[in-house]
């Protein structure tokens, strides 16, 4: 007799990403003990040693935030249930919660700095995570709500990359479980034996995604019927794989539109781009190529809007011999001579 069907799921899901890890490589596994963490942990210790060829050693870190009573005790005995399921090294990091950009934003970034420093400690392959098809439902509608454009409705990504701020090596990180539903990944848990945390935070109406959780989606699914957080899943890979294709030739239109200095009359330093080539690009490659020549220029993605591109836009598109845009990060885009100058302000 097989396994649970939650539990051969959740197996299937995380053989499949340990497939692309190379023979030997160290696997860690993201816990938070919450029910999805924990299910990708026992599926991890489960899948781990099997992996051919060689099978691939597999641990596991849980981040303490610190911003509950007990932390430090959950984290202990999380680590024991860990190391009981085989996950070999398993640890706890404890980090300091700053305040930049809301208290969701800065838990976000000390946990994944916390992972980066761990994950090149160990020299770890990969880390994995555990988002579900839930938890990307979630972010799309979050991302339709800003208006911010293809990418920010795209969701998370299976896999990305991430540089470790003390040695500069990077970090690959997966996300096994974004074809699983959260009811499923809970009944793997289940049937694993395995005893799961459930955070107060995750039901703290004050947090912007515990109201698109609890409030949001199943209105949603009261007035649409039911499947929506399967279809926003949906939605948001195939947006994914739009935005993938348009940044990749929006960077080779970037590369064909770059105008070396010397052919202006009054060469300055920076980035020149001819207007002629980007007037031809439609408004979707053209945006982002503006995006990224912007961003190469020095200014910060997290500050440039799109109020930001769609001003530089128009010294291509609408020009009236207007003089310049500001950007965020002391950048400054003119038109000069045809051709199009990003540079210091």
């Amino acid at each position: 007799m097989g396994p649970d069907p939650a539990v051969a799921a959740v197996r299937v899901a995380v053989r499949r990403v340990l497939a692309d890890v190379p023979p030997g490589a160290m696997v860690v596994v993201a816990c938070s003990g919450g029910a999805d963490s924990l299910a990708l942990a026992g599926a991890l210790a489960f899948e781990a040693p099997r992996c051919r060829p060689e099978g691939r050693p597999a641990g596991a870190v849980t981040v303490d935030h610190g911003l509950q009573t007990g932390s430090e005790e959950r984290a202990a005995s999380l680590v024991r249930t860990l190391a009981d399921l085989g996950l070999d090294p398993a640890g706890s990091v404890a980090v300091v919660v700053g305040q930049d950009g809301g208290p969701e934003n800065a838990a976000r970034e000390a946990r994944y700095a916390a992972l980066d420093e761990a994950a090149a400690r160990l020299k770890a392959a990969a880390v994995l995570l555990g988002h579900t098809r839930d938890d990307q439902a979630e972010t799309v509608l979050m991302g339709l709500a800003r208006g911010s454009g293809a990418r920010s409705v795209a969701g998370m990504p299976p896999s990305f990359v991430r540089r470790a701020a003390k040695d500069g090596s990077e970090v690959l990180y997966l996300r096994p479980f974004l074809d699983l539903d959260r009811a499923t990944i809970r009944r793997a848990c289940e049937a694993m034996g395995l005893v799961p945390w459930d955070d107060p935070h995750n039901v703290d109406p004050s947090y912007t995604r515990v109201r698109v959780r609890h409030e949001a989606l199943p209105a949603l699914e009261k007035a649409l019927g039911p499947g929506i957080a399967e279809a926003l899943a949906r939605t948001g890979k195939m947006l994914r794989d739009d935005a993938d294709a348009l940044d990749e030739m929006a960077a080779r239109c970037l590369t064909q539109a770059l105008s070396p200095p010397e052919q202006a009359e009054s060469p300055e330093e920076g980035l020149w781009l001819d207007v002629e080539r980007l007037a031809g690009l439609p408004r979707a490659v053209r945006s982002r190529v503006l995006r990224m020549a912007a961003i190469r220029s020095g200014s910060p993605p997290g500050s440039l809007a799109a109020v930001h591109v769609d001003e530089v836009d128009r010294l291509v598109t609408a020009w009236r011999g207007q003089r310049h845009v500001d950007l965020p990060g002391g950048v400054r885009a003119f038109r000069r001579y045809g051709r199009l100058l990003f540079g210091p302000s």
